[in-house]
């Protein structure tokens, strides 16, 4: 079964990070149907929302690989109702 969430993602340091973030998300375009990323360039921080729709151990690698990069905070909301 399927689940839509959103996973939220705070990169501390977006120049050291940037490249892997994007080969790991870049992994699981299956699964991705929505990515929007703000930077706050004075403050050296981004913050990245990705919206998906998958089965939970593919929302779960994701959300794993993304948050044991060194300066990346990630936090997943995703819905009660499978599709």
């Amino acid at each position: 079964m399927k689940k839509i969430a959103v996973v939220s993602a705070v990169l501390d340091e977006p120049k050291l990070v940037s490249k892997q973030f994007n080969e790991i998300v870049s992994d699981y375009n299956n699964i991705i149907r929505g990515r929007m990323g703000i930077p706050f360039l004075d403050m050296h921080i981004s913050v990245v929302s990705i919206t998906v729709c998958g089965d939970m151990d593919s929302i779960n690698e994701l959300t794993g690989k993304l948050g044991n990069l060194q300066g990346v905070t990630v936090k997943t909301a995703i819905s009660k109702k499978s599709i």
